[in-house]
């Protein structure tokens, strides 16, 4: 009888996948056969075996990257470099508005959990745009205060509203308007959507990030505008040119 065995790609105890070109008869046992998975083949299904093998080594090869268990974290880092490196801010920028943020979000956590909580954080080159509903008006104050102790913070822009009461249905509905806008400027061929940065509040659209062009700026503003239920568009958007 011969034999061949296929290792699956795995972090774990490999699985093997053995064919037979004969009919067995004999069960698998023994140590050298626990764990093992047996798949045979018969001369009077040749043609079926055959096709099974192929699709069985062809099913496993394409999944050895997906199994190995180390592939999505490399992906997923990759995907973010990308990402950060078509941004007009580029790695650097990104890099240090990331430390920007953790520093403010520190600051926040020491202060009160239910400020972090609250308050909404989008940082675009050292510019810190702060939404969100405060608890009261000394937390609004407090906010404001903390995110400018933090090292490399330029500026500081302030639309955090005082909470007077809004519930879920008002949390859902922004979130869907952002998740709307978004879904826009993604599948606009014209638009560079990585370079923005879209906050709702209460019905109230805020963007930031750097436009490529005056046109550009002026599709996102249409877009967000066209939003169902959009109140307000706040627009803290730098052209490129302008840098």
């Amino acid at each position: 009888m011969t034999r061949r065995n296929l290792q699956i790609p795995h972090c774990h105890p490999p699985l093997a996948v053995t064919f037979s070109r004969r009919p067995s008869h004999r069960r698998a046992s023994g140590d050298a056969d626990r764990g093992r998975h047996v798949v045979t083949g018969s001369s009077r299904l040749g043609g079926f075996a055959a096709t099974l093998r192929l699709a069985l080594i062809g099913a496993a090869l394409a999944a050895g990257p997906l199994l190995s268990g180390c592939a999505p974290l490399l992906l997923g880092g990759g995907a973010t470099a990308a990402v950060a490196a078509s941004e007009h801010r580029g790695l650097k920028g990104f890099a240090s508005d990331t430390q920007i943020r953790a520093s403010i979000n520190h600051l926040w956590l020491q202060h009160s959990l239910d400020m972090t909580n609250r308050i909404g954080l989008t940082i675009d080159q050292g510019r810190v745009l702060l939404t969100g509903r405060a608890a009261d008006a000394q937390m609004r104050l407090d906010a404001v205060r903390l995110a400018w102790q933090a090292e490399g913070v330029q500026e500081v822009i302030n639309e955090i509203q005082v909470d007077k009461g809004a519930g879920i249905a008002d949390d859902a509905r922004d979130t869907w308007i952002s998740t709307q806008l978004r879904t826009r400027l993604t599948f606009d061929g014209d638009i560079h959507s990585q370079n923005y940065s879209i906050d709702t509040v209460d019905g109230v659209v805020y963007l930031m990030g750097v436009a490529t062009t005056q046109e550009e700026l002026d599709r996102v503003i249409q877009h967000a505008r066209s939003v169902a239920s959009v109140q307000r568009v706040v627009n803290y958007v730098r052209l490129l040119a302008s840098l």
